[in-house]
């Protein structure tokens, strides 16, 4: 399929609070995921030691308290087969006891009945190992499994577990048996694994290599069980960087920029772990304009996150979202390609499958949708588009279901949604008029900026940097080069014998400017 060919670029945007990634396709943006650099979110993937603090017997299930607002919610299915393991690990450790022969010598089983009930087996109080599966949504809380998995590139670790398995997804039965063969000689007592589509091919060492990382990395939270039998993070999943490559990273990946030299490098050390030889891709931006502005990211996020969202030949789609269900409209707008209705219909409805697609994942939405497609008369393209849709999602690694068009021309698709969908308000108020529609004059605005200039140089700044939106830029330049003496930016720095450089941010407003020191400091 084409989009196996699609070359992929990831952009990563380190701040002081926050990182952001972008990740392009043919330098298409499709999936945009933040990460806070500030405290802890609850994010799928993390293991906590949580306490139960209600049972529900009605929904045999009970709430754990695992340190969020909102309670977190387990299942009676969702404690896995091996519950009682965990539970007598949980127990049993001490910090005077050597928790790793403790580890070794619990038996893995009885299993849960199938149709047990939860109060016979969880209590108010008691503590427990728990996983996020689900994040936070609306006024629900956490989802949690206590079936406990440590995902790698190649291999998922499985605690307590006593089976290998391997992805259905690698074909040859020689390939199958090796990986078998030679993960079940590693592993220690009490693992079981899960062999990913990844690891075929790969020799022994990447492997090995990788499983003791993940045993590493689980047996890292014994202490913290130990210790203390508070509610506590006992470790995350890797940071969304390492996620997205681990899940993500292949041939077709290009290229991961970084404007972040410690990221860069934990960046590169994962992939040398993963995938030897190819920690080449990643590399340091170091330039002066914003990565995101850069790359281009800012404008397509501008583009993509409104109600309204363009397409190719004066198409739209129109995007709400509720609570109970998220409802796309297609438009074709004044597009008029050829005399044929019915060929010209089908065209615009193929155009807008590709952007809901990316929409999908970009914005990552979940739950119900609901498209309102351009109704067609012939089956045939019905059924055609409910294909074509069917393809451009199978790269999409959320579990999801595309039903056939009804005969009102609504398309249903369901999608896995396990964590809230990206929202980003493309709309702002003015910072010039704080909404007021009136702003000063722009033939004053160097004058303002001028008068900055020679406030700072006043006192001590003889480096600096301006930052304006591009609008602004433009009629600073005057058309000229910033070197040329006919700009503003040219008089000012002969004027007050000053260090002067132009930034232009996209993200500015018309007339908003900015002055920073040499240490970035804003004045």
């Amino acid at each position: 399929m084409e989009s196996e060919k699609s070359e992929k670029d990831l952009i990563v945007d380190v701040k002081s609070t926050e990182v952001q990634i972008a990740l392009m396709e043919n330098h298409r943006l499709v999936e945009l995921n933040k990460e806070s650099s500030k405290g802890h979110g609850f994010s799928v993937g993390d293991v906590y030691l949580g306490k139960v603090k209600k049972i529900l017997p009605a929904l045999n299930a009970a709430f754990v308290d695992i340190g969020d607002k909102k309670e977190a919610f387990v299942h009676y299915l969702d404690l896995g087969l091996y519950f009682n393991s965990f539970d007598e690990f949980v127990r049993k450790s001490n910090p005077n006891a050597d928790l790793g022969a403790l580890f070794s010598k619990i038996k893995v089983g009885p299993v849960l009945e199938k149709e047990g009930r939860i109060e016979n087996v969880l209590k108010p109080g008691q503590m427990l190992i728990v996983q996020i599966v689900k994040e936070p949504i609306s006024t629900k809380g956490s989802r949690l499994t206590a079936e406990i998995s440590l995902a790698g590139r190649n291999i998922v670790l499985m605690p307590f577990a006593e089976k290998v398995s391997v992805s259905q997804k690698i074909s040859s039965k020689e390939e199958k048996k090796r990986l078998e063969t030679l993960v079940k000689s590693i592993l220690p007592k009490n693992y079981g694994a899960i062999i990913r589509t990844a690891a075929e091919g790969k020799n022994a060492a990447v492997l090995v290599a990788e499983l003791k990382s993940l045993i590493q990395k689980w047996e890292a939270s014994w202490q913290k069980v130990a210790k203390s039998k508070g509610i506590q993070l006992l470790f995350t999943e890797y940071s969304k960087t390492t996620t997205i490559l681990r899940d993500l990273l292949n041939d077709s990946f290009s290229n991961v920029h970084v404007n972040d030299e410690t990221v860069c490098e934990e960046t590169k050390k994962y992939i040398s772990l993963i995938s030897p030889g190819q920690e080449k891709i990643v590399k340091l931006y170091e330039g002066k304009e914003d990565i995101f502005d850069h790359f281009e990211v800012t404008r397509q996020i501008k583009s993509s996150f409104g109600k309204v969202v363009p397409m190719k030949q004066g198409a739209y789609l129109v995007i709400e979202s509720t609570e109970a269900m998220n409802v796309i409209d297609v438009n074709s707008g004044i597009r008029s390609k050829t005399d044929d209705q019915e060929e010209n219909t089908f065209g615009v409805n193929k155009i807008a499958a590709e952007e809901i697609a990316r929409q999908l994942r970009l914005r990552d939405m979940g739950g119900i949708v609901i498209v309102d497609f351009i109704d067609m008369e012939s089956g045939e393209h019905r059924n055609e588009l409910h294909k074509y849709m069917q393809e451009l999602m199978a790269d999409d690694r959320a579990k999801h279901n595309v039903l056939p068009l009804t005969k009102f021309g609504l398309m249903q698709i369901t999608r896995q949604r396990i964590r809230p969908a990206t929202e980003i308000n493309t709309e702002e108020v003015c910072p010039v008029c704080h909404g007021t529609g009136k702003i000063s004059s722009s033939v004053v605005i160097d004058e303002q900026i001028e008068r900055n200039i020679a406030y700072q140089v006043e006192h001590g700044k003889t480096i600096m940097t301006l930052k304006v939106s591009p609008i602004l830029g433009a009629y600073l330049k005057r058309g000229q080069s910033v070197l040329s003496d006919k700009s503003f930016l040219g008089k000012w720095r002969k004027k007050y014998k000053c260090k002067l450089e132009l930034v232009e941010v996209t993200d500015f407003s018309v007339l908003q400017n900015e002055l920073f020191d040499e240490k970035g400091d804003r004045l």
